[in-house]
């Protein structure tokens, strides 16, 4: 019961306080972009099952891949792209601590 109140609650209601806190001036453009980085789970959708409560999807599916983690990393460098990055190591965060409560 409580993995999933962590789990999206870290995927909704800690990037609104991280956009609150740190881009006050901007919250409401950055939060929507932290929102709109779990568009990456739509790789999800290439599985089977789709949904697996029991799989870390991690290192599983394509754009949790450790190898495109490393691009979200890159898109941290250049100012441009950084709160994209930054959305979308968030997101991945938030996938490995629901492996770890596994």
């Amino acid at each position: 019961m409580i993995r999933p109140i962590i789990h999206y609650g870290f995927h909704f209601i800690v990037p609104l306080c991280i956009a609150l806190l740190f881009f006050p001036k901007q919250w409401k453009k950055v939060y929507f972009i932290c929102i709109a980085a779990m568009l990456i789970d739509l790789d999800h959708l290439i599985a089977n099952p789709i949904f697996d409560p029991n799989r870390c999807s991690v290192g599983f599916h394509p754009l949790h891949s450790y190898y495109v983690i490393g691009g979200y990393f890159i898109l941290c460098i250049p100012k441009k792209t950084r709160i994209i990055g930054l959305a979308l190591l968030w997101h991945i965060f938030s996938d490995q601590i629901d492996c770890w409560m596994m």
